[in-house]
């Protein structure tokens, strides 16, 4: 029996994504590049392929960046690699997420200050919240 091998369209398809994004995978490293149907010359992609870029769109999901999913997915090939190398990743990304989340507060408090200062009843150019966004040498975009 000859193992089933999927299209680059399969994959996307059964994934939920684009075939450019299942290239753009392969391209960097993120999913192994396949071998070639002889009759066709497409790429013969395993089945393994979707587990493959489901774990990407997971991890992506999880506010992990490609690069660092490249990171987890050599640490899961690695026979050496332990459970706690993940983990310990895992708590790198969480102190990123937490910082990332100081910032974006501090972005939402200094946006609410900033639309309590409208008032409803002046034009827009004379808008306070312009005016705060306006570059100190007063260029006009």
């Amino acid at each position: 029996m000859e193992e089933e091998h999927l299209t680059v369209g399969e994959v996307a398809v059964r994934c939920n994504v684009s075939t450019d994004t299942v290239r753009y995978y392969e391209k960097r490293g993120l999913v192994p590049e396949p071998p070639r149907f002889e009759s066709s010359g497409y790429r013969a992609y395993p089945p393994e392929t979707v587990q493959r870029v489901g774990f990407v769109q997971q991890a992506q999901e999880l506010g992990f960046t490609l690069a660092e999913i490249q990171v987890l997915l050599e640490l899961r090939a690695d026979d050496e690699a332990s459970c706690e190398q993940v983990r310990d990743f895992a708590h790198e990304k969480i102190a990123q997420v937490r910082t990332q989340i100081g910032k974006l507060q501090q972005i939402l408090r200094g946006l609410e200050d900033l639309a309590e200062i409208c008032p409803a009843d002046v034009s827009a150019d004379e808008c306070p919240l312009i005016e705060v966004l306006q570059p100190a040498d007063d260029l006009h975009f």
